[in-house]
């Protein structure tokens, strides 16, 4: 069984990940189905083997180590991959997602016209979260890409791994990978600034350290692009909020609403007119009146604030939904499983 042949039927089915697991035969996914591709059952063995085929010197210490190792894969002619190499049950198992190597333009993606106004912005942070596979990393793909075509900047990113590569056209553009450039995102973020850089793209702020890193490179008037794995702008304040100790909670209110631009929160859909996806798209930009909400810690009342604000560009998440839904373009049963308040939005459509 040949890992490069069993990669280019996933390429070649559209799939968005493939996973490499005992005792199951390879198995992709499909606008979020997982199917079975007709090969054997993969062993321990013929697992093992495949991961080593991936994985360089240093990968495999990794994964021997702590039994976890984050790469990335190419195969000529057929793409790039993002890898992750795991045990279960003893056994290998890998997950790989396919990585696009074009970057889609904006109008491709079926986003607000406010998520390309954005790239406008000179300064501050700007957040775009969801779920694993919603689209995050595409998104600031064609953000970066727009602002590679406008301005004659320096933008720097930092990733785990690259996925998108960019070419260099009036920006200069450096691409730092985790583990084979930079040991970790905290880390970039710590030498960065010496780096002269007017644009940063953070693949994730993942902990403490990276978020605070984030946001005062922000502070020092760049933009800083990164993603959160949160569902809504409310609930992405109060994850960044939380990660600090209760006696500095009170300092970083303070430096997030300076700095916050707007967190963009995404949800795929499978479409029901067409064979494809589509994105539903929170947008809280920061407003006076929300950057007053982070001050005094009432987060919880920003989905009031969106509502009242579709005139500038923001919509909230069950909005956007329900306007998929009347469009024709999702299902009633997915609109309702998705929406951040089932009830309500089922009411809206019910109308």
């Amino acid at each position: 069984m040949d890992l490069d042949t069993i990669l280019k039927t996933a390429v070649e089915m559209d799939a968005s990940d493939i996973h490499l697991v005992a005792g199951h035969p390879p198995m992709v996914r499909v606008q979020t189905t997982m199917t079975p591709l007709d090969y054997p059952v993969i062993t321990a063995e013929s697992g093992m083997r495949m991961l080593k085929q991936m994985a360089g010197e240093d990968q495999m210490k990794t994964f021997d180590k702590v039994k976890d190792s984050d790469f990335s894969y190419e195969v000529p002619g057929v793409g790039r991959f993002r890898v992750n190499a795991h045990l279960q049950r003893g056994a290998v198992g890998v997950a790989l997602r396919a990585i696009k190597t074009k970057i889609p333009p904006f109008e491709s993606l079926s986003l607000p016209d406010v998520v390309e106004r954005l790239t406008y912005l000179p300064r501050g942070l700007v957040l775009v979260t969801g779920d694993t596979g919603s689209g995050k990393s595409t998104t600031l793909a064609a953000m970066i890409d727009a602002m590679n075509a406008r301005y004659k900047k320096h933008i720097i990113t930092l990733e785990d791994p690259v996925e998108y590569t960019f070419v260099s056209n009036k920006s200069v553009i450096e691409q730092r990978e985790l583990g084979a450039d930079v040991p970790s995102f905290a880390s970039g973020l710590r030498h960065v600034l010496r780096q002269d850089p007017d644009i940063i793209l953070v693949g994730e702020m993942r902990d403490l350290e990276t978020t605070a890193a984030a946001i005062t490179a922000a502070e020092t008037g760049h933009l800083v692009l990164s993603t959160l794995h949160t569902v809504n702008a409310s609930q992405t304040v109060e994850r960044i909020i939380d990660m600090y100790p209760a006696d500095q909670q009170n300092q970083i209110r303070s430096m997030l609403a300076n700095t916050l631009q707007a967190v963009i929160s995404q949800t795929l859909f499978r479409r029901i007119d067409k064979p494809g996806m589509a994105p539903a798209v929170e947008v809280m930009l920061c407003t006076p009146a929300v950057r007053n909400l982070i001050r005094e810690n009432r987060a919880f009342e920003i989905p009031n604030v969106i509502d009242t604000n579709r005139a500038m560009g923001m919509t909230s998440l069950d909005s956007a939904i329900a306007e998929l839904y009347f469009n024709g373009i999702i299902s009633k049963e997915d609109a309702v499983a998705q929406a951040a308040f089932p009830e309500k939005l089922e009411r809206m459509i019910a109308a």
